[in-house]
């Protein structure tokens, strides 16, 4: 470790952000970086613990104390070298993720946890800054040919995994530009799209080719791919939201958050949105669904200029702090407030919406909510509810944002024409211990086979996935998984 007394001496900070008065003014990033100090300093509370929980926290298994003491160290090139070992795009992660590193942090237990979150941003962009980055083209080439259909995170991942193995990959993307969510749904002041174009180019000199506006069961034949590759990778992600069918749904003002976010990222870039333009200008706006695409709706509709923001969840209040049914090293389910929350929101829980009301020319003008007596089960998570009577009421509302999940990924199209099976909730059903379909030459990664889930853990499926890729066309893997770089950090 390089300061045993780190943790002892200085405590957690976080980097500055600009005032959110300015910084709903437009929709660049606002994080600061950490002066060198700061960053020495936040590097010397990792203890180096003799079992380092956060390895385990973090999906990807990322050599995280050592990468803590490379930067202590100031040796970037090892920092560089040990952080992308594990993790393809820590740019993304050190942006976006919601850190359950850091909620496995030991020290964590008495004190707030290492800002492994920041350091990990940090080290990638200052390995940007310092020329450390560059394309790894393979010496050799199996002559494999691969097709990977989707450009999200869990896409790019199984793509740059299987072409450092020496395949042959072609990444389809339906979108006008690749990176699926990353860059068709998460806002630009979160994550600015020069931070992916910069990776895109990075894995295009690699050898990776990307075609885009290629939908796949609809201008691109299955038949052609299952005929022309000699693997296919699904990782089209979870993309069918959860609706919310009640009296009014048809009424104009009433859209799913992703229609409302995608929008919005088109703008920034000056690209036609196509359809109805989704604008929160002035208007009352309520969201419903507290999650991550909530809060980005939140910081979104700020930008736009609403009258006023509330988002809206089903469940009751979470705690601020750990209970006994959520003990270290669990993640757990708190209190988050995010810097969307920061700009401004009235944030309501235990809340349900029973009906959408119109104003007679086919418009919104208002929700009917009721409030929700939550049972607590013997594991302390809420059980049944039941509404409260009396509660009722309306409330005044022009634009209403479903940001409540997504159920399972698309089936019209690629997956129906295909025929693989799907599981009990309408996912690719494809095994974690190989990752392949009903299909031998067809793979899922991601949340097409594991359900909606984290960035980090899009990551970690595409990884592992590709190496399932590699043996099932060579025998045996170069590709090393991530059970055998845990392993090799305990020898």
């Amino acid at each position: 470790m390089g300061k045993p007394t780190g943790f002892l001496e200085f405590t957690r900070e976080m980097p500055g952000k600009t005032d959110p008065k300015q910084r709903t003014q437009h929709y660049n990033e606002f994080v600061e970086r950490f002066s060198e100090p700061t960053l020495n300093q936040q590097a010397a509370r990792c203890m180096n613990c003799g079992v380092p929980f956060c390895h385990s926290g973090c999906p990807l298994g990322n050599v995280i104390p050592e990468f803590n003491d490379a930067v202590y160290q100031k040796d970037w090139q090892e920092a560089y070298e040990i952080l992308t070992s594990t993790n393809n795009f820590p740019e993304f992660t050190g942006r976006i993720c919601p850190a359950p590193c850091e909620s496995a942090c030991v020290l964590g237990i008495n004190q707030p946890p290492v800002a492994i979150e920041e350091i990990e941003r940090h080290i990638i962009e200052i390995a940007f800054d310092k020329g450390l980055v560059q394309a790894k083209v393979p010496r050799v080439r199996t002559g494999k040919k691969i097709a990977v259909i989707g450009s999200g995170p869990a896409g790019l991942a199984a793509a740059a995994q299987l072409n450092y193995a020496g395949h042959l990959v072609t990444v389809f993307e339906r979108d006008d530009l690749p990176g699926g969510l990353l860059r068709y749904g998460i806002p630009d002041f979160k994550l600015e799209k020069w931070v992916i174009d910069r990776r895109i180019k990075l894995m295009e000199e690699e050898g990776v080719v990307f075609q885009c506006n290629a939908n796949v069961g609809v201008n691109v034949s299955v038949n052609d791919l299952l005929r022309e590759y000699n693997a296919i990778v699904l990782a089209g992600g979870s993309t069918i939201p959860r609706d919310l069918n009640i009296p009014g749904r048809e009424l104009n003002g009433v859209h799913f958050a992703m229609d409302f976010l995608k929008q919005q990222n088109k703008r920034v870039i000056n690209r036609p949105v196509g359809g109805t333009d989704i604008w929160a200008s002035s208007k009352n706006v309520v969201v419903i669904g507290g999650g991550d695409t909530g809060s980005d709706c939140v910081g979104t509709s700020n930008r736009h200029g609403a009258a006023s923001v509330t988002q809206l969840e089903l469940l009751p209040k979470p705690p601020g702090e750990r209970t006994q049914y959520m003990p270290w090293p669990t993640y757990p389910m708190v209190l988050k407030t995010s810097s969307s929350h920061e700009e401004g929101a009235q944030r309501q829980w235990a809340i349900a919406t029973k009906e959408f009301v119109g104003d007679g020319n086919g418009n919104l003008k208002g929700l009917k909510l009721v409030d929700l007596q939550w049972a607590l089960g013997h594991d302390g998570r809420p059980g049944g509810f039941k509404e409260v009577p009396g509660s009722e009421r309306e409330v005044p509302c022009e634009l209403a944002l479903l940001a409540m999940g997504f159920v399972h990924p698309q089936h019209q199209g690629m997956l129906d024409d295909l025929g693989v099976e799907k599981d009990d909730r309408g996912n690719v059903k494809a095994t974690e211990k190989a990752y392949q379909t009903s299909i031998p030459k067809v793979f899922a990664a991601g949340d097409m086979r594991r359900g909606q889930s984290l960035v980090v853990w899009a990551i970690s499926e595409g990884r592992e996935c590709a190496r399932k890729v590699d043996e099932f066309l060579m025998g045996a893997s170069q590709l090393e998984s991530r059970d055998h770089s845990l392993q090799a950090m305990a020898i």
